[in-house]
């Protein structure tokens, strides 16, 4: 577990205030101008060095993304993108980063655009986080009026400017090349890749985009050191995350921790354990609504890193905990689930857009109980044409909690159609 001293998000739950005075005290914007000076390939080579992968739910190695942009300036502009729009059920980190320590976010996306050769850098925010937007902005302003945004940003002689852009509210615009286009005045449908964005992305020109928490944690890492973030953890799943406990626990919470913590550690020590005990606990999903749920017996042993939830077929996603005891309808809950993903499909691929209803439609009947028992490798059947067969990933995301709750808890479902009173349909 991590010592307070490691501890990145120092101010995670606004126990001090977040402006420019407060955040300088916490280690913010200390000697920015030193980390910048030693050039692009030193930043790059740092943070590919610590290990860090991308906190909004690929964990694809920022270093390597950022490698990925043209090395010349070749008249076109560079862009990075911040997805701010953190629209996964059951996230809610990035609008705590927002809220409470903007201006680490501000100071690292400073260092990523010098690092990627940016000029200036969109923060992309869900439309709905106002507070969060207003203090943001604020923080950008103190930013500007010390010199540390702008022309000659922090004394470098890089002139790097933040905007901050309100998104609509579409989920799908959490997918990067959808939130490109939302960027773009489009509507927010995910691009045909390639190209990808560190070719053609915003308005044709070099992008890169990351998430809140991964540009966030940039300075720290850059100020302690590659080894220290790397010392953290457990091998390819390096440093800190925060985790988002949610669900049917005593006390929910946003906690930083080592990446490779145990579930049951985590939900126990920080979330003052499952409501009932641990006993009582029926099944977790681990990472957001799109990755797939996971009974007790994995939830007892299981860490909370990339590696180790895909060895057991889920995903760390945006490490997004969402526990559900005993009393839940698991089913229903599923049905839930597939119902969001319904409601936000883009509707451009032909096998999200019919299938996702699809889905739904028959989780329904899972529900209720009026399916046939052979619905369910039907079901699971569609779910496979379905994952992979899309442009985005939001395809894998309908598919997912559905293959989950099969492979787990087939009995169950079974239970259901066993007892149904009515007429099988």
């Amino acid at each position: 577990m991590i010592d307070e001293k490691d501890k990145i998000f120092t101010n995670l739950y606004g126990f001090r205030p977040w402006n420019l005075k407060e955040a300088k005290k916490r280690g913010d914007w200390d000697n920015t101008i030193s980390l910048i000076s030693k050039g692009k390939k030193f930043i790059i080579d740092e943070i590919k060095s610590s290990g860090l992968r991308g906190r909004g739910g690929a964990g694809f190695p920022t270093g390597v993304k950022w490698s990925f942009m043209p090395k010349k300036l070749t008249g076109k502009l560079h862009y990075l993108v911040v997805n701010a729009d953190e629209s996964e059920p059951g996230t809610c980190k990035d609008r705590d980063i927002i809220r409470n320590e903007p201006h680490k976010l501000l100071e690292g996306s400073i260092i990523a655009s010098a690092a990627i050769g940016a000029q200036a850098c969109y923060i992309y925010i869900r439309g709905e986080f106002v507070d969060e937007r207003k203090i943001l902005e604020a923080a950008l302003e103190e930013a500007y009026s010390e010199g540390l945004v702008g022309k000659n940003a922090c004394k470098t002689g890089l002139d790097i400017d933040i905007f901050i852009h309100r998104g609509a509210g579409a989920y799908i615009c959490g997918e990067e090349t959808a939130l490109l286009e939302s960027l773009e005045g489009k509507k927010g449908l995910p691009r045909l890749k390639p190209p990808f964005p560190a070719t053609s992305g915003l308005f044709g020109c070099p992008t890169t985009v990351n998430n809140v928490e991964s540009i966030a944690v940039v300075p720290e890492i850059l100020r302690r050191g590659s080894d220290w973030f790397s010392s953290l953890g457990r091998p390819r799943n390096t440093g800190t995350k925060i985790f988002c406990i949610s669900g049917h626990v005593n006390t929910p919470c946003n906690i930083e921790e080592e990446m490779g913590i145990p579930l049951k550690t985590l939900i126990e020590k920080y979330a003052g354990g499952v409501r009932g005990g641990w006993e009582n606990l029926l099944a977790v999903i681990p990472g957001g609504s799109s990755v797939p749920l996971i009974p007790k017996n994995i939830c007892d042993t299981v860490l909370m890193d990339f590696d180790s939830l895909a060895e057991v077929k889920s995903g760390l996603g945006t490490a997004a905990v969402i526990v559900m005891d005993k009393s839940t309808d698991l089913i229903r809950a599923i049905s839930r689930i597939s119902y969001f993903y319904k409601y936000e499909s883009c509707g451009q691929c032909t096998p999200c857009r019919e299938g996702t209803g699809w889905l739904w439609e028959m989780m329904e009947k899972m529900a209720k109980g009026s399916a046939k028992k052979k619905d369910i490798d039907i079901l699971l059947n569609l779910t496979e044409r379905i994952e992979g067969h899309t442009i985005c990933a939001l395809g894998d995301a309908a598919a997912w909690p559905i293959q989950g709750i099969i492979r787990h808890f087939r009995p169950y479902i079974e239970e259901r159609i066993d007892n149904y009173k009515g007429d099988a349909v």
